[in-house]
């Protein structure tokens, strides 16, 4: 009968729900420890005894074990330390915008340490703690390493590019463009015009186009078979390594290849050119409007020979005209 009970029992226990269930087993675990106060010895038959079926059936008898004293209170010596180790003044809370601010140091400039972002914020008035600003810095992955924007900006200023464009004149006669371009300021630092360009020829431009003191370290231009033996040799002796484009791949060279494409939208598609004389007028004519005034996205929206802001107080605003009036430059004037 016993064992028949404590078979209802495990049968009841999984339909009745866990907290009245714990509840439920509180109560008998109190009454079983009353009951062993109170009496000697009960009397057991053979089938009241469980011990064949549950080895572990002496752990309910008891509420608390000494094992459970002991963890108990070792887990109140950790909270006893924890308490009386916190400071007594709470820290201050960082700002949103510094916190803001930390996280963008920290990606911006990857080999910036704690100390190095807090001393940078204390030059801009936030008196920030080192810990505080350990805290909130951006977690990295791996070592600090640069990203390959600022990878490819370091090398800009020792990189140029050249191209060939194709212009018509007014008798259908196809005269040749060359541009020479810097990546560093995206500078257009040299045009010239031709009805025949040879490799000589290209090669005489590149030399009137970089002293040999402000030479790049490195030319970005295509495959063409313009680049001749004498354009080779010209640009090794003034220490220029090559850098050649993958055949019918522009978007390899594309900083010189965008500009060959404002050069016509802006310019070229809105004139009849008469000859080479023209051409070249037109063209320096624009350069000097390209390098001067005209704004670029990826220069902070300054020209690339810089542009200073003017302020409202400075007078009222004028325009020149550029490039023959097809733009204009707006200034301020007493």
């Amino acid at each position: 009968m016993g064992l028949v009970n404590t078979l209802l029992m495990v049968v009841r226990a999984a339909l009745v729900s866990r907290g009245r269930l714990a509840i439920e087993n509180m109560a008998l675990r109190q009454q079983l420890a009353v009951l062993k106060r109170s009496v000697k010895r009960p009397r057991l038959r053979r089938k009241d005894r469980v011990s064949r079926i549950w080895s572990d059936w002496r752990s309910a008898l008891i509420i608390v074990k000494p094992d459970t004293v002991i963890r108990w209170h070792r887990r109140g010596f950790r909270f006893y330390w924890r308490w009386k180790s916190q400071p007594k003044g709470r820290r201050p809370r960082v700002d949103a915008e510094i916190r803001t601010l930390i996280r963008r140091m920290c990606e911006e400039n990857a080999t910036w340490g704690a100390p190095r972002v807090r001393a940078e914020l204390a030059l801009l008035g936030h008196e920030v703690s080192q810990s505080s600003v350990a805290k909130y810095m951006k977690r990295r992955a791996g070592p600090p390493s640069q990203t390959w924007k600022t990878f490819l900006k370091n090398h800009m200023a020792q990189t140029a590019a050249i191209d060939f464009f194709v212009v018509p004149t007014v008798t259908f006669r196809l005269l040749y463009g060359f541009v020479v371009l810097r990546h560093e300021r995206r500078e257009i630092v040299h045009f010239a015009v031709t009805a025949n360009p040879t490799a000589a020829w290209t090669a005489r431009q590149v030399t009137e186009a970089f002293p040999w003191d402000e030479a790049p370290r490195y030319l970005l231009r295509d495959r063409d078979g313009i680049y001749g033996e004498d354009f080779i040799a010209r640009v090794k002796a003034m220490g220029i390594e090559e850098v050649l484009s993958a055949p019918r791949s522009p978007w390899q060279n594309p900083y010189v290849e965008r500009i060959i494409g404002s050069i016509r939208r802006e310019c070229l598609d809105h004139v009849i050119v008469l000859g080479e004389s023209h051409l070249r007028r037109i063209l320096c004519s624009y350069r000097s409007y390209y390098n001067e005034d005209r704004i670029h996205q990826a220069l902070e929206q300054r020209p690339p020979r810089g542009r200073d802001v003017e302020p409202v107080e400075r007078g009222r605003v004028v325009s020149f005209p550029r490039v023959g009036g097809l733009h204009h430059r707006y200034t301020r004037v007493a």
